[in-house]
């Protein structure tokens, strides 16, 4: 019995893990698709300074 619960309890974390794992992997994919304007900004404003 607890065999089966063990089984049972990871196959739930699997698809919780799989569910992170794909939203960070989404997340990356767009931040390298649209860069932040901030992260813009912010580049412009040390360019300025040198």
């Amino acid at each position: 019995m607890a065999a089966d619960t063990a089984i049972f309890v990871s196959k739930r974390l699997q698809r919780a893990a799989f569910a992170i794992l794909c939203l960070i992997a989404a997340q990356f994919v767009l931040a390298s698709c649209e860069p932040e304007p901030s992260a813009m900004a912010a580049r412009v404003v040390l360019s300025h300074h040198d």
